[in-house]
């Protein structure tokens, strides 16, 4: 009979190392996003193959929140992963999820928290208001909505 212990061990070994480090990122940005008074919403998000990492509220504000983590040696900087095609992504996956849950009415807006890891060490630097979408998705939006 295998322990949890020993099976916890076992699923970890399935999970490749960037997705794990992915996971411990969004852990990070989540405890960072909470400590400035953000109340989390839901986590992973997904609509088809759509996806948000965090969504939380900021007040009133519904935020949408992409979390990109990397090693602290790594070549590039993880901001420059939120493209203009990931934020296309990101404000189709904010309206499925506004619709989802009822909330046109709501403001909202595009973070992004940035983790580094250097070892066993995490740094984040939270970008607010990190980009606009002013391309229409379709019905359903205020005027307020950059979408």
């Amino acid at each position: 009979m295998m322990t949890r212990r020993r099976a916890a061990k076992k699923t970890l070994r399935k999970i490749p190392e960037h997705m794990r480090l992915g996971h411990a990122g969004e852990d990070v940005a989540a405890v960072v996003l909470q400590k400035v008074g953000f109340r989390l919403l839901d986590r992973n998000w997904r609509k088809g193959r759509l996806e948000i990492d965090l969504v939380c509220a900021d007040g009133d504000t519904v935020v949408f929140v992409e979390v990109k983590t990397r090693q602290a040696q790594g070549m590039s900087d993880p901001a420059d992963a939120v493209t203009p095609a990931k934020q296309r992504l990101l404000a189709r996956a904010a309206q499925g999820w506004l619709a989802a849950h009822d909330a046109w009415r709501r403001p909202c807006r595009f973070d992004v928290v940035c983790v580094l890891r250097n070892g066993d060490t995490f740094s984040a630097e939270h970008y607010r208001h990190a980009f606009d979408f002013s391309p229409s998705l379709g019905g359903g939006h205020t005027a307020w909505q950059p979408w």
